[in-house]
């Protein structure tokens, strides 16, 4: 029986014989140091000469004391914390608008706090992004705003409505003109209309909002605007304003509420404005934006960059997950094939390559993620459409393959990845919430469907004249250029859909067409990662680094077209030969990275304190951490 062997800088003991543990083969020559090359891959995964600036604050801030774990913590004090660590970040920074403003650095916040304290990172989203960033965006120069941005307030968002979630367009919530003083009457028409999951509760201290409303002048309405609403004091809701809190949910505790508003007077500046909607002294409303679902849109502008700060969030919780199902595969030891021999589950294929295959899909999320990011800092008007579809489609995309890894890395570690303390069952209920949060992603992906069947031009650039029968498996350009036909064939299959659905009925013409639609717009976010990889890759230096790239890339290819053979066979995109050798290019290329999986975790770079304090990271078990027990949790005896 052929068992593959690893080694580890240090030693495992046990009781029985141990099979050595190597992280790389034993051929100077063509590898180089571990060390080397995962500082060569956290580079590359690390926004490069940019590290420093968008990462290492976050990073460093998270070691800290402040960030240790706290077992036992009932759900109210585990807000409080996550609001005292919120006003921890807020006093690391120079400058709170500054960050509200660079969606590199307020993408990496959420990157690198998510999987440390989800409710900080639910937080941080609204405060920075949806709320601050949203003032900002609109009138925010001609405001003081120094009370959030020392947070003597925390600022927070409420758009969404009990009973209008995915359709807030069609929210209720009114703001009605006074046309005597000028201000406005905030009102809640009907219990469905109440502002549903806002932090508003007086955990945290004080809190202003901003709130989504129809401004109603006269008999005329205009559309959803945005309205800065002081919600309470030191003393709880101001007059008006009642918030009721939710039940529990799941993933770590947030104040989520529902609130609602009895004629709260809003003075004149309470109005968010901007060129969608300014308005006169004789109450007449100037906009440059005819439409009032645009108008809207472009109000709630800040979900763009909330969608980029959801998917980092979910994107440093699967490299997380990774990195403690590999070392404890590493570490953990079963009986081998000899009496009295111990391995570890590492050596196994069907452990190891299961880890390898989701270690692929991180990588690609991460590049992935980046350019995500790139594009969306870095767009113009001309663009901005196209940067906006691509921060969508990558939202959804990584979140739910980081629910993937993390179901794959907890079944990995058995029982122990079901304790707490171990974070994977924790990190697999948080990562819920970034696939809801900032549009659910079926909702989103649907809409970059509908744009993407006639308006998008699949990127075939990796096509070659040669016929298929000459390219290889082991070829990554060919295969790109199968993913590239995959999205062909599914746009094709959805404009056919489409073009030939029933006359006159919107809705059972876009059944007909959602499911192909929906299967290209995965094939494309596949083919966005796969390029994103390739350019990383293309920068590496470090022989062994280059190696790991190219075969992650590879492997992360072929288990991307796996399902999508028949289709390329049909289409004389593959031949028979490519369809047999299929499976064992994939398990050759996950021979070529068994040894090396160390590396690649050390490669996420995550902070030896954070690892110390998870057993099954750090070579221990949980009975080894009892003494972290909270006080409250006293032994049981029989």
């Amino acid at each position: 029986m052929a068992m593959l062997t690893f080694q580890k800088e240090t030693p495992v003991v046990v009781a029985t014989k141990t099979v050595p543990i190597t992280s790389a083969p034993s051929d100077p020559a063509r590898f180089g140091s571990r060390a080397l090359a995962s500082g060569e891959l956290a580079h590359l995964l690390f926004d490069q000469q940019d590290r420093d600036r968008v990462h290492e604050s976050w990073r460093k801030l998270i070691s800290g004391k402040e960030f240790s774990y706290r077992p036992g913590l009932p759900a109210v004090a585990r807000t409080a914390l996550s609001y005292d660590r919120l006003r921890l970040v807020n006093h690391t920074i120079d400058n709170a608008e500054a960050l509200a403003s660079d969606p590199r650095r307020l993408a990496s916040l959420h990157e690198w706090t998510g999987f440390v304290d989800s409710g900080l990172c639910t937080l941080a989203s609204i405060h920075y992004n949806l709320f601050l960033g949203s003032v900002l965006d609109h009138d925010g120069y001609r405001r003081n705003l120094s009370e959030y941005t020392s947070m003597q307030r925390t600022g927070t968002f409420l758009c969404t409505e009990l009973e209008h979630g995915n359709d807030a367009a069609a929210l209720q919530t009114t703001a009605t003109l006074d046309p005597v003083t000028g201000g406005f009457l905030l009102h809640t028409p009907t219990p469905g209309a109440r502002k549903f999951m806002p932090n508003t509760s007086m955990t945290g201290g004080p809190k202003s909002a901003l709130v989504a409303a129809r401004l109603v002048i006269g008999e005329q309405e205009h559309g959803v605007f945005l309205f800065l609403v002081p919600l309470s004091d030191e003393t709880g809701p101001r007059p008006g304003i009642t918030v009721v809190p939710l039940p529990e949910r799941m993933g770590s505790p947030v104040d989520h509420c529902l609130t609602s508003f009895d004629h709260v007077r809003l003075p004149p500046e309470a109005l968010l404005e901007a060129e969608h909607g300014q308005l006169a002294p004789d109450g007449t409303l100037s906009s440059n934006v005819g439409n009032r679902r645009k108008r809207f849109l472009r109000s709630i502008s800040r979900v763009t960059t909330g969608k980029l700060c959801m998917s980092a969030a979910a994107v440093g919780a699967g490299r997380t997950a990774l990195a403690i199902a590999v070392r404890y595969a590493h570490s953990r030891h079963i009986s081998g094939p000899k009496a009295g021999e111990q391995v570890p589950l590492v050596a196994h294929r069907s452990h190891h390559a299961r880890l390898l295959h989701s270690l692929a899909t991180a990588y690609a999320m991460t590049f992935l993620h980046r350019s995500a990011v790139s594009a969306w800092a870095e767009h113009t008007s001309a663009d901005r459409a196209d940067a906006e579809r691509l921060v969508a489609v990558a939202k959804g995309w990584t979140t739910w393959q980081a629910r993937n890894i993390m179901i794959e890395c907890r079944e990995r570690c058995g029982a122990q990845g079901l304790f707490h303390i171990n974070r994977l069952a924790d990190l697999q209920a948080n990562v819920e919430g970034t696939i809801t949060a900032e549009g659910d992603n079926l909702v989103i992906w649907v809409k970059a469907a509908a744009e993407m069947i006639f308006s998008h031009q699949t990127d075939r650039h990796s096509l070659s004249d040669r016929p298929a029968a000459e390219r290889q498996l082991t070829d990554l350009d060919f295969l790109r250029g199968l993913l590239a036909e995959v999205e062909a064939l599914w746009q094709t299959r959805a404009r056919i859909a489409v073009r030939q659905g029933p006359f006159g009925d919107p809705i059972a013409r876009w059944n007909e067409t959602s499911g192909p639609a929906l299967e290209m717009v995965s094939a494309h976010a596949r083919l966005k990662a796969t390029d994103a990889f390739l350019a990383a890759a293309e920068q590496a230096t470090d022989s062994t680094a280059r190696f790991l790239l190219d075969r992650l890339c590879r492997l992360f290819l072929l288990q991307q077209l796996r399902e999508h053979t028949g289709d390329l066979l049909a289409e004389g995109h593959l031949t028979i030969q490519h369809i047999r050798e299929f499976p064992k290019a994939i398990e050759a290329v996950v021979a070529d990275l068994a040894p090396h999986m160390l590396t690649l975790v050390d490669a996420f770079d995550l902070p030896d304190e954070i690892l110390a304090s998870i057993p099954i990271a750090s070579g221990a078990g949980v009975d080894q951490y009892l003494d972290r027990m909270p006080d409250n949790a006293e032994p049981v005896h029989a």
